[in-house]
């Protein structure tokens, strides 16, 4: 089975060699593997370094391909690399992923099952062992700070709705179409949703395991999970059944506390009380499952803070994610 191996990538120059090395010491036949690596107008050395790749290994792989995707968001350029693939399956990885040298033979192990669409656990890591990278994981990793996906918390082979670093029956992309180019962030939700409507099961297999570098500073998971908020709130406008409510619960807390405050100016303060007495217990309840299962330090003290952070900014990213997505055109 010929698999089309696909990285798009921004700026990953300091990230993308972690990937490449993967790629290169992957057990699966390398003639039977078609990378094409997507650069989406970076700034820095990206592009050298896939075309520096491309010339060391061409001869290796099936093919090597270095395509460039002008406008430079995510779904833009998995259309561009959707449209020169030829493998029977497509594996799509992300430029700051590692992933284990049987990646790739495990995956086409399952589709040659009769799967279509399978993947498996995907663990976060960090680049650096401090104790404050260490915290920062921590908040990433926490169901109170991240996602409900199962990928990111369980490697028990069952069905989901939804797979990070996932692998296609190139079938699967000619039936339900390409990306919608309109979502630069969401894209996947928007993507899965549609497969899920054609029928198609997302198998998660113990056997598939990928790592995903998570964002090292406070600062860039504060940007991430506003961006994450805002481009929730956009798809609304084109995918309303894409999300469940834990999507917005961000949101909702927003809410509270604008819509509490304006009843605690005017002499209605039971509701502020009632709103951050129920996230202060949600927050120690998780601060002592979090330390139960790693130990006490003291900077863990500042996670219901990280978490304060992260939900006010995904939940202020909705809300102008729902505002814009008023006036833009489907079509646009």
């Amino acid at each position: 089975m010929i698999v089309s191996f696909i990285i798009v990538a921004y700026n990953a120059q300091n990230v993308i060699k972690s990937s490449l090395d993967c790629l290169r010491n992957q057990t699966y036949e390398h003639k039977k593997i078609e990378i094409i690596f997507v650069d989406s107008n970076s700034t820095d050395e990206t592009k050298k370094e896939m075309l520096d790749f491309k010339q060391k290994y061409d001869d290796e792989f099936n093919r090597i391909l270095v395509l460039d995707n002008p406008k430079k968001i995510l779904p833009a350029g998995w259309n561009v690399a959707l449209k020169e693939a030829k493998g029977e399956a497509i594996l799509r990885v992300d430029a700051h992923s590692t992933f284990p040298d049987n990646f790739i033979e495990e995956n086409v192990k399952e589709l040659e099952k009769g799967e279509n669409i399978v993947g498996g656990h995907r663990i976060s890591v960090t680049s650096d062992n401090t104790q404050w990278q260490k915290t920062l994981l921590i908040a990433e990793q926490s169901l109170f700070g991240s996602g409900i996906a199962k990928y990111r918390r369980t490697d028990k082979r069952e069905y989901v709705k939804t797979l990070a670093h996932a692998m296609y029956r190139k079938t699967v992309f000619d039936k339900v179409g390409k990306y919608n180019e309109n979502l630069a962030r969401t894209e996947d939700n928007e993507m899965h949703y549609r497969m899920r409507q054609e029928g198609y099961k997302f198998l998660l297999s113990p056997n598939i395991i990928s790592y995903h570098h998570a964002r090292n500073t406070l600062k860039r998971m504060i940007k991430q999970k506003y961006a994450n908020g805002k481009w929730i709130g956009i798809t609304m406008k084109y995918c309303p059944k894409c999300f469940s409510l834990y999507h917005f619960i961000p949101l909702l807390f927003v809410l509270g506390i604008i819509f509490s405050s304006i009843l605690a100016i005017i002499g209605m303060p039971i509701f502020t009380y009632l709103l951050f007495g129920a996230y202060i217990l949600f927050n120690i309840v998780n601060l002592v499952s979090i330390i139960k299962n790693n130990g006490f330090n003291i900077q863990y003290l500042l996670l219901p803070f990280i978490f304060f952070m992260l939900h006010i900014s995904y939940g202020i990213g909705t809300i102008v994610g729902l505002i814009k997505g008023l006036f833009m055109h489907k079509g646009s």
